[in-house]
């Protein structure tokens, strides 16, 4: 893994339990260390307990078995307990390194892939993919972001988000697209959250392996406007 400053992001935070303020509220957010054209900080805690601690949230270098055993595992993790990932089996590791090694290959500019580790162990991945029509090129397709269950409801998936954003905005890419499950409210609340607009719908188009069918939710988020 190698963090760079002309790809993005270097870190999140999140409250860690064990550190906190004397009357027990939380500490502010510190700074996050790195680049900060891109530095994200999150407050977000779990439990009873608040403090600090890091949360390495980076585009990764070129790919080693580690990365890929890493993301074959969350993956795996996220089909076992039905998230709207696209598959109905876990990815065999084969297919993995393919679509890593696809991405880091296609070069800067042209796909991106975030990772966040929190103490070495990987709790979120996402990447996204420019258009190969010639006529979409300006464009690129948010195409998967997942979490780890254990590590849902702290931030990481809008960390690995904004993540993702910066870089293709970085890139030159002019709108991000993306798609989810049309019941999978959680990701409808994020996107919203960070930006993303609705423009389109294919009703009933998925068709997942319990035999319910399912919207095709269709969002995109202009990164010509400005971030204010």
């Amino acid at each position: 893994m190698r963090r760079t400053r002309a790809s993005l992001l270097c870190a999140a935070t999140y409250p860690d339990p064990g550190r906190a303020r004397e009357d027990g509220t939380p500490h502010p957010p510190r700074r996050v260390r790195g680049s900060s054209r891109f530095g994200i900080g999150l407050l977000v805690g779990w439990g009873s307990g608040w403090g600090w601690r890091m949360v390495d949230v980076v585009v990764p270098g070129p790919a080693d078995d580690g990365l890929v055993d890493a993301v074959a595992e969350l993956l795996e993790a996220q089909v076992r307990a039905g998230a709207a990932l696209g598959w109905v089996e876990p990815p065999p590791r084969a297919e993995i390194a393919e679509l890593i090694g696809g991405i880091l290959a296609d070069g800067p500019g042209e796909a991106a892939c975030a990772v966040a580790r929190d103490a070495g162990e990987l709790v979120g991945f996402g990447y996204w993919r420019r258009y190969a029509r010639p006529t979409h090129r300006p464009h690129a397709d948010l195409e998967k972001l997942a979490v780890a269950p254990s590590a849902s409801r702290r931030g990481i998936g809008r960390a690995v988000l904004r993540a993702l954003v910066a870089s293709a905005r970085a890139a030159g890419v002019e709108q991000l697209t993306l798609d989810f499950r049309g019941d999978n409210h959680a990701a409808e609340r994020l996107y919203r959250s960070e930006g993303f607009v609705e423009y389109g719908r294919l009703a009933g188009f998925v068709a997942p392996a319990d035999g319910t069918r399912h919207d095709k939710v269709l969002h995109v988020k202009d990164l010509r406007a400005p971030t204010g």
